[in-house]
């Protein structure tokens, strides 16, 4: 796709205007010089080329500074800086200043294959939705592929979201222009305000589906807090409880089935 030279604006009921079909890549970032370089090239391949790229920067000790800036000559690239905050405030930094019609998660550390964003796009007109996630491949830390693709489930419904969260962050995309911008909820100290995000999101019309195009790739990388399971276990009873407020009995049952579709997820071959 050829990008626009000029976009047209959409008026929000606030009063705020988005731009039409452009892009807006909310990207935090802390200390993600290792990675960084490599998820910014997987933007910047994109077929889709409308597209604006805001990297929050959540006061980096490292040079993932100097290594954003190095890629500011191309415009549509914004480098935000701020201290540090956790990646639920970095990502609310990011929303508030973006100016697309679309919304994307990416964190510094994942990749979009090159024709992400145009499948994804025609895949949300095909179905007529405001939110549309894909399957995605789990890389590691050197950049190969380890495990099984996740497959995007074809339906998401409010209900699903209520004890899984079945979209992958990094392939979510969300159309702002009919409620308007959704910002991730800070007091959660930025453990599973993805979730929360999305689930709030998936509410405004009770279902987003999932492409089952392979599109992105997943860093998985050792000693990450997703990649241990055994201290999710109650940071997820709590997420069910006080977040979703389900009832002991609920979020008992929802803990369960979230560990028993991890496992699946991570350790079954």
């Amino acid at each position: 796709m050829k990008r626009k030279s000029k976009l047209d604006k959409v008026k929000l009921t606030n009063n705020e205007e988005l731009l039409s079909g452009l892009v807006s890549i909310i990207m935090p970032c802390y200390n993600g010089e290792k990675f960084i370089k490599e998820t910014i090239e997987s933007v910047l391949t994109q077929t889709y080329t409308s597209w604006e790229l805001l990297i929050i920067d959540d006061g980096s000790k490292d040079n993932s500074v100097d290594i954003i800036k190095s890629y500011q000559q191309d415009q549509r690239i914004k480098l935000i800086q701020q201290a540090n905050a956790g990646s639920a405030a970095a990502r609310n930094n990011g929303i508030r200043h973006s100016q697309g019609q679309y919304m994307a998660l990416l964190d510094s550390d994942d990749i979009w294959l090159p024709n992400f964003l145009e499948e994804q796009i025609k895949f949300m007109k095909n179905k007529n939705a405001i939110c549309v996630c894909c399957s995605y491949s789990r890389i590691d830390e050197k950049s190969n592929e380890i495990l099984k693709p996740v497959i995007a489930k074809k339906v998401i419904t409010s209900k699903d979201m209520q004890a899984v969260d079945y979209v992958g962050t990094l392939t979510g995309v969300y159309d702002q222009s009919k409620y308007g911008k959704v910002y991730l909820k800070e007091e959660l100290n930025s453990l599973l305000d993805d979730y929360a995000f999305f689930i709030d999101v998936i509410n405004l019309e009770g279902v987003a589906y999932g492409n089952p195009k392979i599109l992105a790739k997943y860093r998985l990388r050792k000693g990450s807090m997703t990649n241990n399971k055994k201290k999710l276990i109650k940071k997820h009873y709590l997420f069910y409880k006080n977040v979703l407020n389900q009832n002991l009995f609920k979020s008992i049952y929802s803990t369960t089935k979230w560990g028993i579709t991890g496992f699946f997820k991570y350790y079954s071959k």
